[in-house]
């Protein structure tokens, strides 16, 4: 599936709940069904500034393309990087830098979270393209 494709279908499955309460109830159970990420990688060099819980995020980048696994210490949060990590994992750097990630704003995520949430799923993403844009220059940088 394309990342718009993957966008796509996480539209129309919060489509699916007409009460933010039970979208906040389908966020954790995405939550609870992300790859666990290896507790060596649960330490201070893996957590994302910016974020009041703790969230983790380890990347490598696996034939071209950018594998991500994540956690958090709060159910919402690893139910939002659960999301971002469905949308952005297993794509190539270039996709995930270019990458415009609309799917937040047709669900209305960021505006049925507290503020300092909102911050956090800014630093999430910021933090992923950041990776994709890193692993894209260093790409370019081995073609030369």
């Amino acid at each position: 599936m394309t990342l718009n494709e993957i966008q796509d279908e996480i539209i129309e499955d919060f489509e699916f709940f007409d009460e933010w309460m039970d979208k906040y109830n389908y966020l954790i159970e995405l939550g609870n069904k992300l790859e666990p990420i290896d507790p060596k990688y649960k330490n201070n060099g893996y957590l994302i500034e910016g974020c009041q819980s703790k969230v983790w995020l380890r990347t490598e980048l696996d034939q071209g393309k950018v594998r991500f696994t994540a956690d958090s210490d709060a159910i919402i949060t690893k139910g939002i990087v659960a999301l971002l990590v469905k949308v952005l994992s297993g794509r190539k750097p270039e996709e995930i830098k270019d990458a415009d990630l609309y799917f937040i704003d047709r669900i209305g995520l960021k505006e049925n979270l507290s503020p300092t949430r909102s911050n956090g799923l800014l630093a999430m993403m910021k933090q992923m393209k950041l990776y994709g844009l890193a692993y894209y220059a260093k790409q370019g940088e081995s073609k030369k």
